[in-house]
């Protein structure tokens, strides 16, 4: 991997902050995607996996809302329960509980919602009195029998995605009396909450004073600021916003987030800040420009563990790194890294080691309680690019643990006109020997790149069936999202996706691996339980893209737009169904 190198130091300008806290240690809170359990080969995760000792606190992703009893629902039975429970066999509940008998100062929270789980329901039910209740003793149930200390609920979001302005109100009531119901147990039970990080976002759903004395903690979403729904490449968690953000991109980095919360009245105390374990993923329009801002119109191909186009865990992207000839910069006017490979015209904005050290720097002398991940399973757990395991979240650690020192990045940045050097090599990580985030250029480790003779560009999971060839499904046009509220979403030609209103624009959203869009949940759902009958399974959507056929000796290819063209071809060495465990 070749790495480029925009300044000599990536702290080279920082500035004193006002606030600079003195305790040394805080709140290390680590989602687990239980999903992670279904992912193939080095990818796949289970509660077993988890060190007892990395985190102070432990949520488990997720469980969900019925929209026909209004109680909590457990979303994936035969991994989450007991073989003595309907439907369960894993008993990943009681296995993730079970952590704390070997580290008994761990909380261990049950996390209700995600992004997949939408918003509707969530608004329909804190709308009514009977469903609040219904959803709340449910809940109680459900963490008193597993052994949870307490929920996190992530409500995404209070009045979007087809949720109504009454949200905002509705979501104060419905905190207030899950408060009050957790406060009739001694200890009271544990409740936090996942906070959105766009400005647009916060000031719909949260009326922040009334909340303060309710949460326990404020987890915020640092994350998913920009990725391929855009037209032009950004980075997934900017630290500063960039010097050519313009608009509503001006509010969309970390530093803003965290300074509104502030200003809105979510206590340091409380505050959680987010760092990704991930990053979001283009695929250039050209090779002709490849930095920031560089125009992309499709998703990045898909990784081999997580399966989704357009994001990579750092899992895959060290992975990545070691297997293939790409090219790392670190730009200082983010404090970021991204990286390009020419093989196959990926883009990734994402964090390593260096610049989630730099992340929990700040939230340290912010005098925030802490830092969350989101999520372990995609750090470098096994370790495949390391020394030791869970690598980026012991550098978070690391860089919070280190002495307030009352330094913040020094956002301002006037471009160079200096030609840029380049360099083949790497330079040490960051370590408790210092204080201040004085390295700058920390890829993952690599070996000598191997030759990248045939790349294979993918778009989508895998399904059993090829694509129809003969009659082609009618098409489902782009909706005019002029005068539709935000979140609401219509379908998409494919099955994979849809679109959702933001801000009056129709934008392209992934339904995750194993899952279609269904219009009847809104917007995603188990992929067996969904009528596929007025869309397509597979769509091309780039010439020489590859999708697997039924038959492992072949595959089809894309070619020719438009987009229901393609071809079946004798696969080479299986080198397409592979991909898909064929």
């Amino acid at each position: 991997m070749r790495l480029l190198l925009l300044l000599p130091l990536l702290v080279a300008g920082l500035t004193s902050a006002v606030v600079a806290a003195d305790a040394d240690s805080g709140e290390v809170v680590c989602y687990f995607g239980s999903w992670a359990v279904w992912r193939p080969g080095d990818g796949k995760f289970d509660v077993d996996d988890i060190d007892p000792f990395l985190c102070t606190h432990l949520i488990f992703g997720f469980a969900g809302l019925s929209n026909e009893t209004w109680q909590i629902e457990v979303l994936d039975p035969w991994n989450e329960l007991c073989p003595d429970e309907e439907g369960g066999n894993n008993c990943a509940y009681d296995r993730f509980v079970a952590l704390k008998e070997v580290n008994p100062s761990l909380t261990i929270l049950l996390a209700v919602g995600g992004w997949r789980e939408g918003s509707v329901d969530y608004s329909v039910m804190a709308d009514d009195a009977q469903k609040r209740k219904l959803f709340i003793d449910s809940t109680i149930a459900l963490i008193r029998k597993h052994g949870f200390d307490g929920l996190d609920l992530d409500w995404e979001y209070p009045a979007a995605r087809g949720g109504i302005p009454e949200d905002k109100e509705n979501f104060v009531t419905l905190i207030q009396e899950m408060r009050r119901e957790f406060n009739k147990f001694s200890p009271p039970l544990f409740m936090s909450t996942a906070m959105a990080a766009g400005k647009a976002v916060i000031d719909a759903a949260y009326d922040i004073k009334p909340l303060v004395d309710l949460f326990d903690n404020f987890h915020i979403m640092n994350y998913d600021y920009h990725g391929a729904w855009e037209t032009r490449t950004h980075h997934n968690a900017p630290l500063c916003g960039y010097y050519q953000d313009t608009g509503d991109d001006l509010y969309f980095n970390v530093i803003f987030t965290i300074n509104y919360y502030l200003e809105l009245g979510v206590p340091r105390e409380k505050m959680i800040m987010g760092i990704p374990s991930y990053g979001r993923c283009w695929t250039l329009d050209s090779l002709d420009d490849t930095g920031m801002l560089a125009p992309a119109h499709a998703p990045g191909p898909p990784g081999p563990y997580i399966r989704i186009p357009g994001t990579l865990g750092f899992n895959e992207i060290c992975k990545r790194f070691q297997e293939m000839d790409c090219t790392m910069v670190r730009d200082p006017a983010l404090h970021e890294p991204y990286f390009y490979c020419p093989s196959d015209k990926i883009w990734c904005g994402f964090d390593d080691a260096v610049s989630v050290f730099e992340k929990a720097r700040y939230a340290k002398n912010m005098g925030l309680a802490g830092f969350l991940v989101w999520t372990i399973d995609t750090d470098d757990f096994r370790p495949r690019c390391y020394d030791e395991p869970f690598h980026l979240v012991k550098s978070m650690k690391e860089g919070f643990n280190l002495p307030a020192d009352g330094i913040l990045p020094n956002c301002s940045y006037t471009p160079s006109t200096t030609p840029l050097p380049t360099t083949t090599t790497t330079t040490p990580e960051p370590t408790t020997t210092t204080t201040t985030t004085t390295t700058t250029t920390t890829p993952p480790p690599t070996t000598t790149p191997a030759p990248t003779t045939t790349t294979v560009p993918t778009t989508l999971p895998p399904v059993t069936t090829p694509p129809p060839v003969s009659t082609p499904k009618p098409p489902h046009p782009r909706p005019d999202c002029t005068n539709i509220p935000n979140g609401a979403v219509f379908p998409h030609k494919d099955c994979n996706k849809y679109w959702e209103c933001i801000n009056g624009q129709a934008v392209l959203q992934l339904c995750g691996p194993g899952t279609l869009f269904d219009e009847d949940l809104m917007p995603c759902n188990r992929e067996n339980q969904v009528d596929t009958s007025d869309c397509t399974l597979w769509i091309c959507e780039v010439d020489n893209t590859y999708l697997p056929h039924a038959d492992c000796d072949k595959y089809y290819r894309c070619y020719d737009e438009p987009l229901e063209k393609y071809s079946m071809e004798q696969s080479d060495a299986n080198q397409i169904n592979n991909l898909y465990s064929c």
